[in-house]
């Protein structure tokens, strides 16, 4: 039981000399194809204002993931082209290794947004071996105040998405500011109806399941967990551990043992895209013990969903489960 596999090499994991390689060949196919190239920069054209954009006049944007990259869009509207790296929903973000696309899409960005606190390690190598002046970079722990070893999921803190939202705003007004207002119209649109149902449904299961208990395989619930007024109670080290690929300390697999057996958690959220066997024999436990199971991924399901949607989609299947588990 919990036998956890070695850990595999970290997704995004790049030693800088092959990085080094992937940013040559990045350069030497685009020279061939005869597009101008000036130390991996993309070709822009200057405002009088300074700003820099493409040569459509929109803001070329990266970001290393498509949750954020969800919400960068719908800030950016029609004023920028933006591109997320990490898509798959059946793809494990933390194992990620960069192609030459991706180095391509790094060089030629005008503005970068990477979610940081160890998360994805592969795009912060890529912006070190290919530094470019004037290039805008959001790392959004950094934003947060979160270092590697915290908890990097912070796309489930629903305050952690205001704030992010906020600067991004701020981030494309200084990029392009000739058209700020549309991004602080955009960013009120996106705020006050694009969230609205995501922020209701967080509103009312905080308000009817206030203080029930419930667990976690891993800590990409916690933060969500906080905001919606549950009380978690799976071991931090134990969903730490499973997060990461380590194997938990036999006093919190007791624990969680414990836990499922005398139904002291009343619902059980697990991350399906990191479906080990033992993460497999922990649901499959719970659900013997008739604890309610709610799936949760790292990245949007279905990949072209919306982040409001998908969030709201796992939100709306939390509360069913709780409704399930409490009787209210």
């Amino acid at each position: 039981m919990y036998q956890i596999p070695e850990k595999h090499v970290p997704r995004g994991w790049l030693p800088y000399p092959l990085i080094s390689l992937v940013l040559g060949a990045v350069l030497v196919l685009t020279t061939a194809c005869g597009a101008p190239v000036s130390a991996g920069r993309a070709t822009t054209s200057q405002g009088s204002s300074g700003s820099s954009t493409t040569h459509t006049g929109l803001v070329r944007v990266v970001v290393a993931e498509n949750f954020w990259g969800s919400i960068v869009r719908q800030e950016a509207g029609s004023r920028a082209g933006v591109t997320s790296i990490i898509t798959n929903p059946n793809a494990d973000p933390h194992a990620y290794e960069p192609t030459t696309g991706d180095a391509r899409l790094f060089a030629q960005a005008q503005y970068i947004v990477i979610n940081g606190a160890g998360y994805d390690p592969w795009a912060s190598r890529l912006l070190a071996a290919n530094p470019v002046q004037g290039r805008r970079i959001l790392v959004i722990a950094d934003l947060i105040g979160k270092k590697q070893g915290d908890n990097p999921h912070l796309w489930y803190a629903p305050s952690y998405v205001t704030r992010v939202a906020a600067r991004v705003t701020g981030d494309l007004s200084a990029a392009d500011p000739h058209h700020a207002s549309y991004f602080r119209a955009q960013h009120a649109r996106f705020i006050n109806g694009a969230l609205k149902g995501y922020f209701q449904e967080i509103r009312s299961i905080k308000q009817h399941y206030r203080g029930v208990p419930v667990g976690a395989t891993e800590s990409i619930f916690d933060y969500l967990a906080s905001a919606l007024g549950l009380n978690l109670i799976t071991p931090t080290g134990f969903m730490k551990a499973l997060s990461e690929g380590t194997e938990p300390t036999a006093q919190d697999k007791a624990m969680f043992d414990q836990q499922v057996s005398q139904k002291r958690m009343r619902v059980l959220a697990y991350n399906i895209q990191n479906a080990i066997p033992d993460v497999t024999a922990l649901v499959t436990k719970a659900r013997s013990a008739h604890i309610p199971v709610v799936p949760i991924t790292e990245t949007l399901r279905p990949a072209g969903a919306s982040f409001q949607a998908w969030q709201l989609g796992q939100l709306k299947a939390l509360a069913a489960a709780l409704h399930t588990a409490t009787g209210r």
